[in-house]
């Protein structure tokens, strides 16, 4: 059965899996073991500001202490089950207009068309559910090929190159803006 990576996704046993049961969700503690699959994977924190996950304790607190409290953090779920994450920071004062798109995925998805689907499932709904922003960004390192991929993808609009913008993991990066408006087509 020959099927885009739009489409299906390989389960474990092998079988195609249809992306139609990709869905957005809390993370919650429950979510643990799911959870420790990407956040301990050093090729998924490459380009994240964060740092690889080391012990399930780690992995606790970070869910309690910022998913939890965080006003727009999902799960990316494959029949439920985390393989992933989403998240939209809002700004405040005269930045609130604008929101900040983050998304992270377990290693063994990427290629398969999911992460564009989670983008695209958040800015269906984001507008909706934050009436007063107007701009939703994603601030991807010029290396991180996939993540421009997904955002292109997903409708939005490379702005530009923002050099040597931030630091991370010790050094300075560029940066890509991507944007999609509210008033953009989705």
């Amino acid at each position: 059965m020959d099927q885009s990576p739009l489409t299906a996704v390989l389960k474990e046993d092998g079988d195609l899996h249809q992306v139609s049961d990709l869905s957005l969700r809390p993370l919650d503690v429950s979510d643990i073991d799911d959870f420790m699959v990407w956040a301990t994977d050093p090729k998924v924190a490459n380009f994240c500001s964060w740092e690889p996950c080391t012990s399930k304790e780690d992995g606790m607190n970070y869910i309690n202490n910022t998913v939890q409290d965080h006003p727009w953090f999902k799960a990316i779920c494959l029949n439920n089950r985390p393989i992933g994450a989403i998240s939209v920071t809002k700004n405040s004062g005269c930045d609130a207009c604008r929101g900040e798109l983050g998304y992270v995925l377990a290693a063994k998805y990427w290629g398969k068309g999911i992460a564009t689907r989670a983008v695209k499932l958040v800015a269906k709904t984001i507008f909706q559910e934050w009436p007063h922003l107007e701009r939703l960004e994603a601030l991807v390192d010029i290396k991180n090929l996939g993540s421009q991929r997904v955002l292109e993808k997903a409708g939005f609009q490379r702005e530009g190159v923002l050099r040597k913008f931030v630091v991370m993991k010790g050094k300075s990066r560029d940066m890509i803006m991507f944007s999609l408006l509210s008033t953009d087509p989705h």
